[in-house]
Parts: C-alpha cells; structure tokens; sequence
C-alpha cells in the first residue's frame, strides 16, 4: 500500500479548510442529497463527500457506508488531492497503491472509483466530492455515459 503523498499547497488547502468550519460538523440536508441523488443516478451501493485533513478522510456526508472517517495513511481521497482533475482508480484491487488497502480487502470489494475534487474561487483543490465508490458490477464505460 502507497501512502499518499502531502500536497505542495498542503497548508493553504488546511487553513481553507479549517476556516470553512465544516469538521466535525452535523450532517447538513444539502450535502446529503448530493450523496443520495449520486447514489440513485449511478445505481452503487455508496456515495460520499470526503474531506481531508492532517491525520484522517473525514466523511461529511456518506450513504451506504457504516464509517465516519478513516486514517488519512490509507485514505483513497489523500490520493485525489494531489491532482487537478478528476481522479479515477480503474481497478482498486490491481491497482499497485491500493492493492494491499484494508479499505480495498474488506467487503464489499470496490473495482472502480472515480473521485471529482471540490474546488474554492480561490482555485484551492478543497476536498474530494467522492460522487461513487462503486463496487462489483459497474463498468467504466457505463459510468462514464453519465
């Protein structure tokens, strides 16, 4: 397993993300309906919003996971932070960074997951807006149709 790595604009992505105030915070109806209309329109069993801070992937909103944070060292979201783009994991358990993941050996076994960020005006890539984690039965190509 691949640890990710700390983004180069680490303390500006942090201090925006603590000034939001939104850690820890209650579970606010506009988020999960962004979880729960992502769920139905993709037909996966989970859709969450995720954010990262130093120590943990935090789920802001989650739907069909039983978790409400995981340690960051095995964070699939500390990946996608690190990039500009959408980020996609074509096949989780192939893939060499996360095939030896306790996220990715538990059930249920995810194959595909893309992870689209969620950016400020500032241009800061603020967190991942996890939009599914879709597991067995859900190809690429029938994603990407959406």
């Amino acid at each position: 397993m691949k640890a990710p790595a700390t983004p180069t604009d680490e303390t500006l992505r942090l201090n925006t993300l603590r000034s939001l105030d939104v850690l820890d915070s209650l579970g606010e109806e506009r988020f999960d309906r962004l979880t729960r209309m992502a769920r139905h329109m993709f037909k996966v069993p989970i859709a969450l919003v995720g954010l990262v801070d130093e120590k943990r992937q935090w789920f802001k909103s989650c739907v069909g996971l039983d978790v409400s944070e995981t340690p960051r060292e095995i964070s699939l979201c500390g990946h996608a932070i690190l990039g500009d783009h959408v980020f996609v994991i074509a096949d989780l358990p192939k893939d060499e960074r996360f095939s030896d993941n306790p996220l990715v050996l538990q059930e249920p076994i995810y194959a595909f997951m893309p992870i689209a960020l969620l950016r400020l005006p500032t241009a800061v890539a603020l967190e991942p807006y996890v939009l599914l984690i879709a597991s067995r039965g859900i190809s690429r190509q029938r994603t990407m149709n959406y």
